[in-house]
């Protein structure tokens, strides 16, 4: 059995400040979200990783390069694991919109499907590569440990797709910053063990 822990970046000012922050914004960690990297460091350091996966956006890079000093590990980065690229909406005050970040990327399209924001993607597209990166881990460290850091939609989609859940449903989650889930591989089938651990952290909030 493979197990993949899905961990989401440690908090940036723009968490702090409501702002979209997608895959084109390269936005650093802040004192609290360093803090909340160590305590990861901590809840994972018996965990036996044999492998650590992340985005190459910064956030969750440092996040995966603290966790990876217990370990002794070196950091595999994977392009397709970067946040959804929000196109218009990069970098937007979700506090004015009065809607919710999800809202912007699970109302369906008047033609069908999900929407595509303009010069972004959809939840479908990350959805495609994610699960690509997944796949491939799972069959590159047969029952092994890894951990793989990201982001929010990318985590997301990919729990979706082990559960089987349509995309639309993605707004029906919590997903606190700094947490922690667990996938279990058992041949071609997935199963989602743990979802959104994070009481570990003294201060964990969702967006």
């Amino acid at each position: 059995m493979t197990r993949i822990y899905l961990i989401r970046h440690g908090e940036t000012d723009w968490n702090n400040k409501r702002r979209l922050q997608g895959g084109l914004s390269d936005t650093p960690l802040n004192e609290n979200g360093l803090r909340q990297t160590r305590s990861l460091a901590l809840r994972l350091k018996d965990e036996k990783l044999s492998a650590i996966y992340a985005s190459p956006l910064s956030r969750a890079k440092v996040t995966a390069e603290v966790i990876a000093l217990e370990h002794g590990l070196a950091i595999n980065t994977a392009l397709d694991l970067r946040e959804i690229e929000a196109g218009e909406f990069e970098g937007v005050d979700m506090g004015s919109t009065n809607m919710k970040v999800t809202e912007l990327f699970t109302e369906p399209h008047p033609e069908g499907g999900l929407p595509r924001i303009p010069g972004g993607e959809s939840l479908t597209d990350v959805q495609t590569r994610a699960w690509r990166v997944i796949t491939k881990i799972a069959a590159d460290h047969p029952d092994q440990n890894v951990a793989v850091v990201c982001h929010y939609f990318v985590i997301l989609s990919i729990i979706c797709k082990v559960l089987d859940l349509p995309l639309e449903k993605m707004g029906n989650f919590r997903l606190h910053i700094g947490s922690l889930s667990l996938i279990e591989f058992k041949g071609n089938q997935a199963y989602l063990a743990l979802f959104n651990e994070n009481g570990f952290h003294q201060d964990s909030r969702c967006i």
